[in-house]
């Protein structure tokens, strides 16, 4: 039987006993007959039926790679995502580790458990420092800035410790969804990162990291001269509220702020004194 079913060919085989064996009788076709099968052939793959389902099948498939590339390709670091996907798309992944006390890092797990992350023996969240070397999206929060740890025998900056371990308890091993806006200078993605939490009030809701931080007084709004990213002029408004509520009740690193006056130190002002700040801040001057 010849493909497709509907060909001549098929066709000249349902025809009577007598016709065929008369057809096949001749051991040597003549040219006559070889041109005009190959003309009824050629007319079964030209049929509109054919061209449908041909048209069909490659359509799928040039869909599925699409939406594969789209949705489902997983990005293993910052420096890999495309420029037109800033903006235009958030990305979707397990907290790793908390680097400090505005940036940490996700194991991207695109589609999430539907796709089959977390119950697939096959995509799994490494756990070893080797499985996750190179393979995480390292994420700055947007908006905040949060007071420095010791680093490089440098001092540790009051309220340094308190906003790292927050940000330790709310976000690590947690799936996040970060609407990511630049690469810095840094080799991260700064974005804005939500969270959903069972025991939050009301529980579940979305949660932006970057606004509980400010209303805690774990953080300050971020200040620089340029390269200041909010997500949007409401969103910057948003944080500003939180901040000045934060300063209001004096929590967190504003406890001391009415008392100690001018002698007070935000996370931008100890940077730019250690020499830790943006390169636009300090005149060339890299993080260490």
């Amino acid at each position: 039987m010849r493909w497709p079913q509907w060909s001549s060919e098929s066709i000249n085989d349902d025809k009577q006993p007598q016709e065929r064996s008369s057809s096949t009788a001749s051991s040597h076709p003549t040219p006559e007959t070889n041109n005009t099968r190959s003309a009824l052939d050629l007319a079964a793959f030209t049929e509109s039926r054919t061209l449908l389902s041909t048209l069909l099948l490659t359509s799928s498939i040039l869909l599925a790679v699409r939406f594969h590339r789209s949705y489902l390709r997983r990005i293993p670091d910052a420096p890999s995502i495309l420029p037109s996907f800033l903006r235009r798309r958030t990305v979707f992944g397990q907290v790793t580790s908390v680097g400090d006390g505005d940036n940490f890092r996700i194991f991207h797990t695109p589609g999430g458990r539907l796709a089959g992350w977390g119950w697939l023996p096959w995509k799994r969240v490494p756990t070893t420092k080797k499985g996750l070397k190179d393979n995480t999206i390292h994420i700055r929060l947007a908006g905040v800035d949060a007071p420095e740890l010791a680093h490089f025998g440098r001092p540790e900056q009051p309220f340094a410790r308190e906003a790292h371990e927050w940000l330790i308890s709310y976000l690590q091993n947690r799936r996040v969804r970060a609407s990511v806006y630049r690469q810095d200078q840094y080799h991260r993605v700064v974005a804005s990162v939500y969270v959903r939490r069972a025991f939050d009030f009301p529980p579940f809701r979305r949660r932006d990291v970057s606004y509980e931080m400010l209303r805690r007084g774990l953080a300050t709004v971020y200040e620089a001269k340029v390269g200041a990213e909010f997500g949007g002029e409401k969103m910057e408004q948003k944080y500003r509220r939180a901040e000045w509520w934060a300063k209001a009740r004096s929590k967190g690193l504003w406890k001391d702020y009415r008392r100690i006056g001018s002698d007070w130190e935000s996370p931008r002002d100890y940077k730019n004194r250690m020499g830790m700040g943006d390169p636009s801040d300090n005149g060339g001057k890299s993080k260490s």
